[in-house]
């Protein structure tokens, strides 16, 4: 599966577009739609460069959620996807939430998985908390 155009609408608004390298919260230089790989400080780009960035760095995270083999549809898959590129792919692998998905994808204490991960630290985010929500929205809605 790809991630769908409402996937990446849920990816951009949450990352953001910064056209300039910044540090972002964890202190990792950051551009784009939350793009790290290889940013150095006073680094710029156009738009057309961060959306062709955004869709490179889509490849690796549908194909780590790809690699699992979840009995998933589309809506869960840009869920997953969603999850994946905030929080990594190892973080998604070693928790409950994909562990509940593998045995039921339609087990609703999946919502609430989703919700253990609005933590930077030991803070409690309202960014993350909207973004978990729609997630867990998205995870759940039908078509």
């Amino acid at each position: 599966m790809k991630t769908s155009e409402k996937g990446i609408e849920l990816i951009k608004k949450y990352e953001g577009l910064k056209l300039s390298a910044y540090l972002c919260t964890a202190g990792v230089w950051t551009i784009g739609y939350g793009h790290t790989k290889n940013v150095r400080q006073g680094q710029k780009i156009n738009i057309g460069e961060a959306e062709r960035i955004l869709k490179e760095d889509l490849k690796a995270f549908e194909k780590g959620i790809n690699d699992l083999n979840l009995k998933i549809n589309q809506n869960q898959f840009d869920a997953l996807v969603s999850f994946a590129f905030n929080v990594g792919l190892e973080n998604l692998k070693k928790s409950t939430l994909l562990k509940k998905i593998k045995a039921n994808p339609m087990d609703k204490s999946i919502e609430n998985e989703f919700m253990r991960w609005v933590y930077a630290g030991s803070k409690k985010l309202d960014g993350l908390i909207k973004r978990r929500t729609e997630e867990a929205e998205m995870y759940f809605k039908e078509g």
